[in-house]
């Protein structure tokens, strides 16, 4: 699974390229990958440059990592798909 799902997103992400050089209907698609505010904040941190903003991209990612947490929070409380 994380290999279908992680490594597309990955390449997707703008981690080899930067999404600016995307035509803009790409760019607006590829802002919906969670992966792209990652690479953003590495590499302002690294760079000092992004393609997001530094703040959007700290908060997506804090988003991102709630709804994961709700999630799983919501897996353990259910017992959904869990063995007995």
């Amino acid at each position: 699974m994380p290999l279908l799902v992680i490594t597309p997103l990955t390449f997707l992400g703008g981690s080899f390229y930067s999404i600016d050089m995307l035509p803009p209907i790409w760019r607006q698609i590829t802002l919906f990958n969670p992966v792209v505010y990652l690479i953003s904040g590495f590499r302002w941190s690294f760079y000092g440059h992004s393609d997001v903003g530094v703040g959007l991209s700290l908060s997506m990612t804090l988003m991102f990592m709630a709804l994961c947490l709700g999630a799983i929070w919501w897996v353990f409380r259910t017992g959904w798909k869990l063995k007995a």
